[in-house]
């Protein structure tokens, strides 16, 4: 069996290799009753997440895999239960802190990039000095959260009236540059719009950066208090042809705001859903399960796990969905051949896993979502992009939904583009793989980024 576990793999995959800083080598030394033991532990995306491998130079071992590697809410966890190894350690700026545990055995271990670790990257987008803009580090609170927000302000120099965009991140916690496999792409937008005349504002997302977490757990429509403070942040300082450019889960985003909040004047969506949630996540699954290699018969089957599942987040009639979802699961992989099963232990630590995900505020409320009830209020200029090669929002029934939301606002003044051979990030890209966002040096395609900037430049 090629993957019984699609359901799980891709459940979540609207857009969450962005915000990966945890991609790298990792180095740190256990001190053991005085005797210091260095450890390397390598972080690569995959199409599933990450998979890791960790090396002892000491001992002479090197590439040793790690059975599991979870990264969330900035918490990194790495299982090798294989060999009683368990580390634990949360990301704080370059450092990771926390404890590896082996056996009996608990030690403190703190983890910084390994330097020449790892392949340089290269990419040639991301913006060098000097710059010929004004560049400005912001601060301000969301008035509705209370949570303190952070970002930097991009503007020409020698020029009083231009647009200004704010730039709205996917989904995921992601610094203000949407930083992904060291694709700065924000910046890279950013930099571009400022030397063509362009302002931006970019902010890091809740918990990253310079911004507070806040005291609870955020959903889309909390997010979207934080972009509409940014907007009238940006008001108050007298801008007036403020405009917001959301991408993937932003670009659900921008449409909440804009459809409440007066002083935008324009949207860009990039990559944005058009559907209900629901209906992205079946595309999105199939998509990426046939890039896996999967066969008609899994597809399928995922299909059906994947709609009792949804249906019942839908419908459920409790807060506590975490229990009932693990049975749920627990009942439909009762029914697959104990061939296509892992072992027990790792099974209902998967179920374990993606029940607490689920049940996640955010997933629920993502789940129930449907754009139409505010891309149908949005009356400004709306450009719409989506790459003919995206796996993880699906450029034709996304963009189709959102004209048709449009239509519907009877919004006079709007444009669709389905952008050839590009993928989620909008790279140039061969097959749309979320495993060749890393390969590609390509940050985002100059066609779009001239795409943007010509169309936001027309607006009268």
């Amino acid at each position: 069996m090629k993957n019984s576990f699609l359901l799980f793999c891709f459940l979540l995959l609207l857009s969450p290799v962005f915000g990966q800083e945890i991609v790298g080598s990792w180095a740190g030394e256990l001190d053991i009753q005085g005797t210091k033991l260095p450890v390397i532990f390598n972080v690569k995306p995959s199409e599933t997440g990450f998979i890791t491998t960790m090396d002892s130079p000491a001992q002479g071992a090197k590439d040793i895999p790690v059975g599991k590697t979870t990264f969330e809410n900035n918490e990194l966890i790495l299982d090798a239960s294989n060999m009683g190894i368990q580390y634990k350690g949360t990301l704080k700026g370059d450092k990771l802190e926390g404890k590896f545990s082996q056996g009996d055995m608990s030690l403190p271990l703190v983890l910084s990039r390994a330097k020449g670790g790892e392949k340089k990257m290269n990419r040639p987008q991301t913006p060098k000095p000097p710059f010929d803009y004004n560049i400005e580090d912001v601060s301000f609170k969301n008035p509705i959260d209370a949570n303190a927000l952070a970002g930097t302000l991009t503007t020409p120099k020698n020029k009083k009236d231009f647009p200004i965009v704010v730039m709205i991140t996917g989904s995921g916690l992601q610094n203000r540059d949407e930083e992904v496999f060291g694709h700065k792409i924000f910046w890279v937008i950013a930099d571009d719009f400022a030397k063509k005349g362009i302002g931006v504002l970019r902010l890091d997302d809740r918990g990253i950066g310079g911004s507070e977490a806040g005291n609870f757990i955020p959903t889309s429509q909390n997010f979207a208090t934080d972009i509409n403070t940014a907007v009238n942040f940006l008001a108050a300082r007298g801008y007036k042809n403020i405009g917001l450019a959301g991408h993937s889960e932003g670009g659900m985003i921008a449409p909440m705001v804009a459809s409440q909040n007066d002083k935008v004047k324009f949207v860009i969506s990039l990559a944005g859903p058009g559907i209900p949630i629901d209906q992205l996540l079946q595309l999105q699954s199939k998509a990426l399960a046939k890039l896996e290699g999967a066969t008609d018969e899994e597809i399928k089957r995922n299909e059906v796990m994947n709609t009792k599942i949804y249906d019942f987040i839908r419908n459920a009639k409790t807060n506590d969905l975490k229990t009932p979802l693990k049975m749920l699961m627990k009942e439909e992989f009762n029914k697959l051949p104990k061939e296509q099963l892992p072992a027990e232990k790792d099974l209902e630590n998967m179920i374990d896993n993606e029940a607490k995900k689920m049940a996640n505020p955010w997933f629920v409320y993502f789940l129930k979502f449907n754009p139409d009830e505010y891309w149908s209020k949005v009356k400004v200029p709306v450009l719409a992009l989506n790459g003919s090669l995206d796996s993880q929002v699906s450029a034709k029934e996304n963009l189709a939904g959102i004209k048709a939301s449009l239509e519907k606002a009877k919004n006079k003044s709007f444009e669709i583009v389905e952008c050839p051979n590009m993928n989620h990030p909008f790279q140039e890209a061969k097959t749309g793989a979320v495993s060749e966002y890393a390969e590609i040096e390509q940050s985002i395609s100059p066609i779009v980024l001239d795409k943007m900037s010509s169309w936001i430049l027309k607006l009268k």
